[in-house]
């Protein structure tokens, strides 16, 4: 099928190329003619594990080109996927100015009957917004139809080659049929729905996903004022089938470009139709909360903290990405700046990304390895779970600090780690994990609201 896919992000870069993987014609159309250039050059603009390889092998096979040229990406497909981005405005809603204008620009260059496809993360009823737009600058046939994306980054292109399921909202029959044998090679754990269903499903599920990781939260917060292990808590959660095991890691939480934009715009899709969706804006104050437990920590084990070394380690919202949008560094660094500490970081791949948009960034030492993040500091923090972090041996680590506090924000290392050095560990909802008792006053309590 010869498909084009708008916007070369995370969600039109990855799904086009995987789309081509599969043997469709594709092509990826952006308005960043610099973008395109990079990506015809062999650059990749986003770090995702196997994209690059992908892209150089379809490419080489004649299925996947990069263009900014909009007449031809339009008018040679059969199907175009809406994949630009929705940011969200100061209310928390999401701007639909990139989806509005995708719209008029697909209208203005048909040339016969189109599938439209929104894969954007949009606001129920957008997509009969976008028919509207294409209906009045067109006199050709058209279907649209919603299909959102589940990606996660870091394993976006297994997300899209062997999703859980696909959803496909539309009220034509026709088009939901030619989209459910595109994505037949990848599953056929395939819903057909109505179009404001699967408009609300993406919302949903995030909306689900991130309730989860702040219950877990909460429990931690517990469990460290109770003596209990959320680990463990969890573990025993889990093994219930109505529960499961996943997006129940205790942390500083969520951060990224989906689940804080989908869950302030849930609230204000709610809001606008009278509703008030008390749950999710307490998962909302948790998660924005529970970040700043590093600072609570901090202080505990070192006291003011003006004039101390801090080590980072971590500046991704996630590992395998060099995406910083919502990390919690960017709160914490900046929470330490403002008490006057010192600030020494260290990411594997997002530091560049996270110096650009950090209006401080003159104020951190940005290091060339974690060693270094961590050499004379007096505490040092793991906010992103990167596995060559868990990989460090913590008594070489311990070797280059000045003091020995130890804060691991992501829970990443065993009882068996710690206790081979002697740190002052601190992790979040495991009172007895090991290593030196944190300080010789009472267990520090979660964050206070």
């Amino acid at each position: 099928m010869k498909l084009t896919f708008i916007g070369t992000g995370y969600v039109g870069l990855v799904s086009g190329v995987c789309f081509s993987e599969i043997g469709n014609d594709v092509t990826c159309l952006d308005k960043d003619l610099a973008k395109i250039g990079r990506l015809n050059g062999g650059e990749v603009p986003i770090y995702e594990p196997g994209l690059q390889e992908l892209i150089a092998k379809n490419k080489a096979l004649g299925r996947l080109r990069f263009t900014g040229d909009l007449s031809s990406s339009i008018r040679s497909a059969e199907a175009i996927f809406i994949c630009v981005g929705t940011p969200s405005l100061p209310s928390g809603e999401a701007n639909l100015a990139f989806i509005e204008q995708a719209a008029r620009d697909i209208a203005l260059e048909m040339n016969g009957y189109k599938i439209i496809a929104t894969k954007s993360t949009v606001p129920v009823g957008t997509n009969d917004k976008i028919r509207q737009i294409v209906a009045q600058l067109t006199q050709h046939p058209f279907d649209v139809v919603s299909i959102p994306e589940f990606l996660r980054e870091g394993s976006a292109i297994a997300d899209t080659l062997h999703p859980d399921r696909i959803i496909i909202g539309s009220d034509s029959p026709d088009a939901a049929a030619k989209l459910a044998e595109l994505h037949r090679p990848l599953t056929e754990r395939i819903m057909l729905t109505d179009v404001r269903s699967a408009e609300m499903i993406k919302y949903a599920s995030n909306a689900f996903l991130a309730t989860k990781i702040s219950f877990i939260n909460e429990i931690a917060n517990i469990c460290e004022k109770v003596g209990a292990d959320v680990t463990d808590v969890a573990k025993g959660m889990g093994h219930d089938r109505r529960i499961g095991p996943s997006f129940l890691q205790a942390g500083i939480g969520y951060g990224g470009s989906c689940f804080p934009k989908d869950t302030n715009a849930l609230i204000q899709i709610a809001g606008n139709v009278d509703y008030e969706f008390k749950l999710l804006k307490s998962v909302v104050e948790v998660n924005q909360g529970q970040r700043f437990n590093i600072m609570t920590k901090l202080r505990h084990s070192l006291g003011e903290l003006g004039g101390k070394r801090i080590g980072i380690w971590g500046l991704a919202f996630k590992p395998d990405t060099d995406d910083v949008r919502e990390s919690p560094a960017l709160d914490i660094i900046g929470a330490l700046l403002a008490e006057g500490a010192e600030v020494q970081a260290y990411d594997p791949v997002a530091t560049a990304n996270f110096r650009a948009i950090f209006g401080q960034a003159d104020e951190v030492r940005w290091c060339e390895d974690a060693l270094d993040a961590a050499r004379s500091a007096d505490a040092l923090c793991l906010l992103t779970d990167w596995p060559a972090f868990k990989a460090l041996a913590l008594p070489e680590v311990q070797a280059v600090m000045r003091q020995n506090v130890l804060i691991d924000g992501r829970n990443v290392y065993t009882s068996e780690q710690v206790n081979e050095a002697e740190l002052r560990y601190y992790s979040v909802g495991r009172p007895h994990v090991g290593g030196l008792s944190p300080s010789a006053s009472e267990p520090v309590a979660g964050y206070e609201r």
